[in-house]
């Protein structure tokens, strides 16, 4: 039996002129991470990240710097997502604030409505959905492979191993609760066997505490 590890990026730079850098937070987020794997005897067979910036700093400060990038692993466009919600407000919000238009504007993308999306809901899932199964498909016995990623994709990731029989409402519900509180820095197991990927924890922060505990 295989693991992988599904680890979500440090913090990035909210309200900074480039959102996708970790900030002091975020760095120290990776390195508490790297550390508690290490002194537990876990160390990557194999490292993947998707293509972001964020992704790569998370992966280096956590002590993975080899990682194999794949942009299936990349975050959906949450500024496109944004955007295209009719009632979002214009200039800068506050975290607070955000959270609130994101959570509604998230909704209406999942919904199927019609927007000036850069990347449409089906395509996300298709995307993410083919990216584990070709990392569940490095975990071979006795492996661990570690996936560095963005909430979004781990939470759709996450609903397809719960539900896989979810109709597309029921997928849509569950993956906006498992992405609203997702830890910066967490990780979560999925075992790989003779059946295929199951998912055995979410979330898990036990290395984070104080202010090292972010949710953006």
């Amino acid at each position: 039996m295989g693991v992988l590890l599904l680890v979500r990026h440090g913090q990035a730079s909210f309200g900074a002129d480039d959102y996708d850098v970790l900030s002091d937070t975020g760095w120290e987020q990776g390195r508490l991470l790297g550390a508690w794997l290490r002194d537990r005897g876990t160390t990557p067979t194999v490292t993947i990240r998707g293509g972001m910036r964020r992704h790569r700093e998370t992966a280096e400060s956590a002590g993975w710097p080899d990682a194999v990038i794949d942009p299936g692993w990349d975050e959906f466009d949450h500024l496109s997502v944004v955007a295209a919600y009719q009632d979002a407000p214009t200039g800068q919000l506050d975290r607070r604030e955000f959270q609130r238009v994101f959570e509604r504007a998230t909704a209406r993308w999942t919904a199927g409505e019609e927007g000036e999306y850069a990347e449409p809901w089906p395509a996300f899932r298709a995307r993410v959905a083919a990216s584990l199964a070709k990392a569940a498909e490095q975990a071979g016995a006795g492996s661990t492979v570690v996936v560095v990623s963005s909430g979004g994709p781990i939470a759709a990731a996450c609903a397809a191993l719960v539900d896989p029989d979810a109709d597309d409402a029921a997928f849509a519900r569950l993956w906006s609760r498992l992405n609203t509180v997702l830890v910066n820095g967490s990780f979560t197991r999925v075992v790989v066997g003779s059946t295929g990927a199951r998912l055995l924890t979410f979330n898990e922060h036990p290395h984070l505490e104080g202010a090292a505990l972010t949710y953006r």
